[in-house]
């Protein structure tokens, strides 16, 4: 079995159908989504409807971003919030014009399950963000901070790498998982367009919301297979490089 961790999506349906035609997944993969599936390009609708028929056919995880946090509660409330409608939520809420209210039910069950991280029978983890607890994952204290946290990515940054894992300044949040996954800082922000690898953890989000391109990493030999640059694939828009 191949397991892929998928970067944030961001509406770009044509990227995502570039990454598994060229992945040729198989019934025994499982594909391990980061989050962050709607906001920005054109699509996000029929992205989650992919998504939903992906996942009768295919081992799908389904990890919570905070722009899906944004369009579930709007799709459960009616509700705009006004930072979700200057960073895709417009384009989102235009991207819904035409389906029913029963297929936009039963999107809004697909947000309502999706997992805030997922732990592998390797202890490898897999969230939106970052986590800030000590004691790991599992005892975070505040649910938000799963998908909104960038402190666990910049402090691997910055580290020194000659730490070893067992000195006592070594950060605890580190010491708990074989690796960790993450999306939602793309790498683009620091001028990379492949997935990086600070200390154990992988960011494979490489900027499909603005300029870059959507990537998926197989977790076992780390190769990555990427999408064209969103604007090539979406020519007529300006995704969220507004």
């Amino acid at each position: 079995m191949r397991t892929f961790a998928i970067g944030d999506i961001h509406g770009g349906l044509k990227a995502l159908l570039q990454v598994l035609n060229a992945l040729e997944v198989k019934d025994e993969d499982r594909l391990i989504f980061m989050g962050d599936y709607v906001d920005g390009w054109s699509e996000s609708a029929q992205v989650i409807a992919f998504l939903i028929t992906l996942s009768e056919q295919i081992d799908c995880v389904f990890i919570k971003g905070n722009h899906d946090v944004w369009c579930e509660d709007w799709l459960k409330t009616g509700d705009v919030n006004p930072t979700w409608y200057m960073h895709g939520g417009k384009e989102t809420m235009e991207s819904y014009e035409g389906f029913t209210d029963e297929e936009k039910q039963k999107h809004l069950e697909f947000f309502k399950a999706l997992k805030m991280y997922h732990i592998d029978a390797e202890n490898r983890l897999f969230l939106h963000a970052g986590f800030t607890s000590m004691h790991g994952v599992e005892k975070e204290v505040f649910q938000t901070t799963l998908y909104f946290d960038r402190t666990l990515w910049e402090m691997a940054l910055t580290m020194d790498k000659r730490i070893e894992k067992n000195a006592a300044i070594y950060p605890k949040r580190l010491k708990h998982y074989k690796e960790i996954y993450i999306g939602h800082t793309p790498t683009t922000n620091f001028n990379e367009t492949l997935p990086m690898q600070a200390i154990n953890i992988w960011n494979v989000d490489t900027g499909a919301a603005f300029k870059g391109k959507l990537s998926a990493m197989d977790i076992e030999t780390k190769a990555v297979t990427q999408s064209d640059n969103l604007p090539n694939l979406y020519p007529n828009e300006k995704g969220r490089n507004k």
